[in-house]
């Protein structure tokens, strides 16, 4: 696939009590912010929230079937969490090409990932290498 910069790809995913659990398992992140809804409350979030690297993860699959697509290899990515995502809300994830290399192929991409409110929730940068 030939990239340019501009252009983007985006992706919904409600994150729901089940994918936090097995997220949870995965990492073997047992954080009860994430999993005890008692334990939330007395937080400032006050309801579980969503494991910042699940919503990140997000990311990973728009750049493996999206932009730029089947082969790209991950190179880097920086990442802040800039507000909480809430256990049960639906995200959209957006990744946009912001230069590709003329030198290698190699191509950074604005990431972010909005929560239901449209707010940005996570926010970073990823450089990938380019397939073929």
């Amino acid at each position: 696939m030939s990239l340019e910069v501009g252009q983007y790809a985006s992706l919904s995913k409600t994150l729901d009590k089940a994918a936090v659990e097995q997220f949870a398992s995965l990492a073997e992140d047992y954080n009860p912010v994430h999993l005890d809804e008692a334990f939330a409350a007395m937080t400032p979030f006050e309801v579980p929230i969503v494991h910042g690297m699940l919503g990140a993860s997000l990311v990973s699959g728009l750049l493996a079937s999206k932009i730029p697509g089947p082969g790209a290899i991950y190179l880097g990515q920086t990442l802040q969490f800039t507000c909480p995502i809430r256990v049960g809300e639906t995200v959209t994830a957006r990744v946009e090409v912001t230069e590709v290399r003329e030198d290698k192929p190699i191509a950074k991409l604005l990431t972010q990932v909005l929560n239901e409110q449209g707010k940005v929730a996570i926010k970073g940068e990823a450089t990938v290498m380019l397939q073929g």
